[in-house]
């Protein structure tokens, strides 16, 4: 026989848990982790970065280099700088959801930050 714990509540009834030898109150579900939900905003704002971060990096190589016409040139810098601020953080979360997806060690979902 299992012995018995009492519990009154506020109005007097009484409830008896019953108490297992061995037993520490944890159940094995609440350790396994939930599937991964996946930041699906956070993912398109990481590709629109790093395309449009691309394309400006490209533009700007493109002014640097004279293949755009020289008119131009006042706008190289700000047009690279501007693009390598938008490719860094673009491609590196983009590169971590891919990594994920692909289920490689060391690397989740929630590295990405989300929006909610």
């Amino acid at each position: 026989m299992m012995p018995k714990r009492s519990v009154v509540d506020g109005q007097g009834a009484k409830y008896h848990k019953l108490i297992r030898s061995g037993d520490d109150g944890y159940v094995d579900l609440q350790f396994e982790r939930p599937p991964p939900k996946i930041p699906y905003k956070a993912i398109l704002l990481a590709v629109i970065l790093f395309t449009v971060g691309s394309l400006m990096i490209i533009i700007g190589a493109m002014l640097l280099s004279g293949y755009i016409d020289a008119k131009y040139n006042d706008r190289t810098w700000p047009v690279l700088l501007i693009g390598a601020l938008m490719f860094i953080p673009g491609a590196y979360h983009v590169r971590i959801a891919y990594y994920a997806y692909q289920g490689y060690t060391g690397y989740s979902y929630d590295d990405i930050p989300e929006f909610d």
